[in-house]
């Protein structure tokens, strides 16, 4: 079958397409490499995914049934698995075993991250990863492990279909996460100023009113404006939230 046909097939325009467009990623992914797929919309939730009528996937679509399989029932498990910790600093596809986590390009964050006791934190020996970075800070991940439980490498895996399940899993998650999404969080087409971007760029640092205008080379008073006009436009209700907002927006960035 064509990409943009399997694209087509695990599209999700509303909840009632959610569970057909789980079942279409489960058949895809078998077809391809005889993988397991676990997907989750949001890493930092205790609620699994679920369809419209509130079944959850895992259980219901991908067959995570057998007692030490139960990873969606396990709210600790995206604190204390390498896995979803692995997500929170890579953006792209990677796959990890016991020994440590195999990306296309160098991330030196993640050669940090411990991997002791692997498997049973982890529950798998191995899996291909798709961390999928959503708007407003949420990270979402699907991940894929063998049907063989005791396989430890999945570097032919990836290298063959990394590239094309990535882009099936974040088609799907993405839908699941617009579909399901019923309140709005931020401010409709918000824009920020060069200066109220500067301003807040030195205050999400820790820096006074007094530091950032000597900084800048600006008033006391002419900074505190500029940071109280982007909490108006932002709708927040004091300094810290809009920081918050100002980075769920992307505004601050992070150094490089």
């Amino acid at each position: 079958m064509a990409l943009a046909d399997e694209i087509a097939r695990v599209m999700v325009r509303s909840t009632s397409d959610i569970r057909p467009a789980a079942e279409a990623l489960r058949d895809i992914a078998w077809e391809r490499a005889r993988l397991r797929v676990s997907p989750a919309d949001n890493i930092a939730s205790k609620q699994p995914l679920c369809d419209e009528d509130g079944a959850i996937l895992a259980s219901e679509v991908f067959g995570w049934n057998a007692p030490h399989e139960r990873w969606w029932a396990d709210s600790r498990l995206a604190l204390s698995s390498p896995l979803p910790r692995a997500c929170r600093y890579e953006s792209e596809t990677f796959w990890a075993n016991a020994q440590g986590f195999y990306t296309r390009q160098p991330n030196r964050y993640l050669d940090a991250i411990d991997l002791s006791n692997f498997e049973k934190r982890a529950l798998c020996k191995a899996a291909i990863v798709v961390p999928i970075h959503l708007p407003f800070g949420q990270i979402g991940a699907v991940s894929f492990t063998s049907s063989d439980p005791e396989r430890t490498d999945l570097s032919a895996e990836f290298e063959a279909h990394s590239d094309e399940l990535a882009l099936l899993a974040h088609r799907f998650i993405a839908g699941c996460v617009k579909a399901h999404r019923t309140r709005q969080w931020l401010p409709v087409d918000c824009q920020l100023t060069k200066r109220e971007v500067e301003c807040l760029r030195w205050a999400s640092v820790g820096k006074t009113d007094k530091e950032i205008s000597l900084i800048l080379g600006r008033s006391h008073a002419t900074v505190r404006f500029h940071i109280q006009n982007a909490g108006e436009k932002l709708d927040a209700v004091n300094r810290s939230q809009t920081i918050f907002k100002a980075s769920q927006l992307g505004y601050l960035g992070t150094a490089a």
